[in-house]
């Protein structure tokens, strides 16, 4: 997917690292019916794109994604049946779903705005960066709507805890950045001209790693969400076991007694 030509957000592709720039500065990055199924779309062919790696998700000019587009999106919601309305919410679930599904780690460096929708999004990736001037809020409740959307009331309370999770899905409140980092839903913080070049760093030392592996380690932290202990530690002796037969866990070995750093393929 190196080529990759998106027409709703912008697309780079270096060194194994893809970077997914939301646009529309204008009304701070928001998501339409277009962009989130050619999300939705981009996320479930990375699930077959052996020449990326890993996935920085971020948005333009000092604001990661303010939600659903009010003009674009809303208003419409206002007029469809009951029918439109579930084809929307569970095309907006298969952004999360394809998110989740694919074996690349995916990184949220979020500066700014990053709200509804878009905080929702930011859940669904596997680890969020963050700026001091960072504000996520779910503001489902502000319009009238419930707090489970896209997932949230499964992921979020994973995340920070079925307590604070709960607080911030009823009240819609704004979690500043360094309450949200202090709870667990950034992994740090960052300044914002270095947020980016952080979040591919990080990126291309996971895309350099064992890739079937960490693909492995990510299919089991959502897999072991629905098992017993017993079933998870077995679960995990036979990813374990498959892990050992790549090459790269060969690899590893050669480089150890060779007293070198691993070059891993991925294989």
């Amino acid at each position: 997917m190196a080529n990759y030509a998106p027409e709703h957000f912008r697309w780079e592709a270096k060194d194994g690292v893809a970077t997914i720039t939301l646009t529309g500065v204008a009304r701070k990055n928001p998501l339409t019916f277009e962009s989130y199924a050619e999300l939705r779309d981009t996320f479930r062919e990375l699930a077959h794109a052996s020449d990326i790696k890993a996935v920085v998700l971020t948005g333009s000019e000092g604001n990661f994604c303010s939600g659903g587009d009010v003009r674009d999106i809303i208003g419409p919601l206002t007029e469809m049946d009951t029918g439109g309305l579930l084809r929307f919410t569970r095309m907006t679930g298969e952004l999360v779903k394809a998110m989740r599904g694919c074996p690349q780690p995916v990184i949220a460096a979020i500066d700014g705005v990053c709200v509804g929708a878009g905080a929702a999004i930011a859940v669904a990736s596997d680890i969020r960066l963050g700026t001091p001037r960072a504000k996520v809020a779910f503001l489902f409740t502000r319009v009238g709507l419930a707090g489970c959307d896209m997932g949230c009331c499964a992921m979020l309370p994973r995340i920070i805890g079925q307590g604070r999770a709960s607080e911030l899905l009823f009240t819609g409140r704004t979690l500043e950045a360094q309450e949200a980092e202090r709870w667990g839903f950034f992994n740090r913080l960052v300044e914002p001209e270095g947020l980016l070049d952080e979040a591919r760093e990080l990126a291309a030392g996971l895309a350099a790693g064992p890739n079937f592996a960490h693909g492995m380690t990510k299919t089991m932290l959502g897999q072991e969400w629905n098992m017993s202990l017993e079933v998870a530690i077995e679960a995990e002796a036979q990813a374990q076991a498959l892990c050992m037969q790549t090459k790269d866990f060969e690899r590893a070995y050669r480089a150890f007694l060779e007293k070198r750093r691993p070059e891993f393929e991925g294989d």
